[in-house]
């Protein structure tokens, strides 16, 4: 359902309602100067009502197909409404039109004119319900869309933490690496220098060892 048209769609109905109690208050005023003021407003709410139906027409033919067969539908509704508006205008207007209104007056009683008003007002109150429950829809649908928005951002943040968690990790683990490179370095050196000493060692034992065979060599053979 269009929000556009639900507006277009309430105003009419809102109108609607309302010339349908002037033209019948109209057709009752016996002071001409009251009749034409009356006259005037409920051709300009008509034109306004033109406006107005022309207006949903365009909106409700821009849709997707399937909202677009059903609210078309429903301006038929409400061009057969102006319609019957419209007529009841020209009644108004026409040069026997206070002598008609009186003789249906006394034939058809004051009676049938309260039904008609209460059918239009049914109608209209109909209508009305009609729009409430769309608004109620629009109103679940925008709140079920709020929701799954909010659940979609809870989900995003979460996500967000998480890439902060394992980024944390990997500095950690970039770091352990750096620490651990640094160790192997330390123990290679270390490694090689005893290494060395044990060479250096090797060499001054041998020494040694030389030394005193070369001594004792010398004093057994003298």
């Amino acid at each position: 359902m269009s929000e556009v048209f639900e507006g277009y769609e309430r105003q009419y109905c809102d109108l609607s309602a309302n010339l349908s109690r002037k033209c019948s208050s109209a057709s009752l005023a016996f002071d001409q100067e009251q009749k034409q003021q009356k006259i005037s407003e409920i051709k300009a709410g008509l034109d306004d009502a033109d406006v107005l139906i022309r207006k949903m027409d365009l909106e409700a033919r821009s849709l997707q197909p399937s909202v677009k067969a059903m609210l078309l539908a429903k301006l038929r509704e409400y061009k057969s409404d102006l319609n019957n508006l419209k007529k009841e205008f020209k009644r108004l207007t026409s040069p026997t039109a206070d002598q008609a209104a009186r003789e249906n007056l006394l034939e058809a009683g004051i009676a049938d004119a309260h039904s008609a008003s209460a059918d239009q007002r049914e109608r209209l109150a109909m209508s009305v319900e009609r729009i409430n429950e769309s608004s109620d829809r629009i109103r679940e649908s925008r709140r079920t869309i709020l929701e799954t928005e909010e659940l979609g951002v809870s989900i995003l943040q979460d996500l967000h933490q998480q890439r902060e968690t394992l980024l944390n990790s990997h500095k950690k683990l970039h770091g352990i690496d750096d620490a651990i490179d640094k160790s192997k370095k330390v123990l290679t050196t270390m490694s090689r220098r005893i290494t060395r000493h044990k060479w250096i060692i090797g060499s001054v034992i041998g020494a040694l060892v030389l030394a005193i065979v070369i001594i004792l060599f010398f004093k057994l053979s003298h």
